[in-house]
């Protein structure tokens, strides 16, 4: 009898010993991927539809009537300032160029004549030879001579800028379009007179509209469109789309900006210019605008996924140096694709949870790892497995 109480008492205390080890078993640690907050130039863009156009574009137009002999380019390729491009009839203007300089030639000759007149009467008036008639008469023959010769002058100098007309030039380097009229065509202020045009498209301006608000907000970061501020280290640069809607890889700078606000859309222009070495952008066509508004510097970023939201504000869990989960509330600004921007409440090198918070709550203890470090994950996943 006694054996057998002996025996009830010693599986009694080992039944107890097994619960209180139990008992005092650890629950264990969860783990969570963690990655440091980070800091970042975050720039803030406004999108807008614009339009491309060539920064410099010129009608070419016949100045001087006539028949159209020929054309000396080709079309739609690159011309210089002053190529010849079209030909017009020059017989008529050759005629008036070869009257007007005979015509020259008549009053000089005769002012020639009464120069020698008033040179020969001006001795005998003085020796009373000759009455202050004569040399009045005289003297005013010369004068109406001279004038005749201005005369001549200024006719000779239009007939051979007429003639010069004649031969039309590029006013500028650029790109030309195809002919308006064929050779044979009568042209001239009087007739057809736009011949052609020619584009500058090494360099092209984007046109764009803007709300009055952006306007305030640009105000408000201290950015004046259409100023450069050397003092700052950004400026409001554009970037635009090409045809197949990738990036033109050459950003502009906004060099204009309407200072008038068109009452019925509420909105105002804005131009930016951007260089076009390889003529990508093509004159006309419409384009995705991004405008650089902002850039906030060494600003805190976290990931989108590692904030919570809820009744109280947006919170986050940092990992403290003791693997304690710490639940944070923050203030955070603009959301930028998958990273949000943190104004208050969290510095740059601290650890965030950015998987698992799932699993915790304020002041528990955690085994952190790395988001990037899949060797150490897959070793304490197999390590609570056994």
């Amino acid at each position: 009898m006694t054996k057998r109480r002996l025996t009830l008492a010693s599986v009694l205390l080992a039944g107890l010993s097994l619960l209180t080890g139990c008992r005092h078993k650890e629950e264990p640690r969860p783990i969570v991927t963690v990655e440091k907050a980070a800091t970042d130039d975050v720039e803030f863009v406004g999108k807008y539809v614009g339009r491309i156009r060539a920064s410099q574009y010129v009608e070419v137009r016949a100045r001087v009537e006539g028949y159209l002999e020929s054309m000396t380019f080709e079309e739609g390729k690159k011309v210089n300032q002053n190529d010849p491009l079209f030909h017009i009839n020059q017989a008529q203007y050759k005629a008036r160029v070869e009257k007007a300089k005979a015509q020259l030639k008549k009053d000089l000759a005769q002012a020639a004549k009464a120069k020698r007149d008033v040179e020969r009467l001006r001795p005998l008036y003085e020796q009373n030879a000759a009455s202050q008639l004569d040399l009045d008469n005289a003297t005013a023959a010369l004068e109406n001579a001279d004038a005749n010769v201005a005369m001549s002058r200024a006719d000779l100098e239009q007939a051979e800028l007429e003639l010069s007309y004649t031969t039309v030039v590029s006013p500028l380097s650029g790109y030309i379009s195809e002919r308006y009229v064929d050779v044979g065509t009568l042209v001239g202020p009087s007739g057809k007179s736009l011949l052609a045009s020619v584009m500058k498209s090494d360099t092209v301006l984007v046109d764009f509209k803007m709300t009055a608000l952006d306007y305030l907000k640009s105000e408000q970061r201290n950015v004046k469109l259409g100023e450069l501020d050397s003092t700052r280290s950004w400026q409001p640069t554009v970037t635009v789309t090409l045809a197949d809607n990738t990036e033109y890889p050459i950003q502009g700078i906004v060099d204009f900006a309407d200072p008038e606000v068109d009452p019925q859309t509420g909105t105002f222009g804005v131009r930016a210019a951007l260089p076009n070495p390889d003529q990508k952008l093509l004159p006309g066509q419409f384009t995705r605008v991004k405008l650089l508004l902002d850039v906030k510097e060494d600003a805190v970023v976290v990931p989108r996924k590692a904030i919570t939201i809820e009744k109280g504000g947006a919170f986050i869990y940092v990992v403290r140096r003791d693997s304690v989960a710490e639940k944070r509330f923050l203030q955070t600004g603009p959301e930028l694709e998958n990273t949000v921007v943190v104004d208050r409440g969290l510095n740059a090198g601290e650890w965030i949870v950015t998987e698992g918070m799932h699993k915790l709550i304020p002041g528990i203890k955690v085994i952190p790892v790395e988001a990037n470090d899949t060797t150490t994950i897959e070793r304490i996943k197999k390590e609570v497995e056994q």
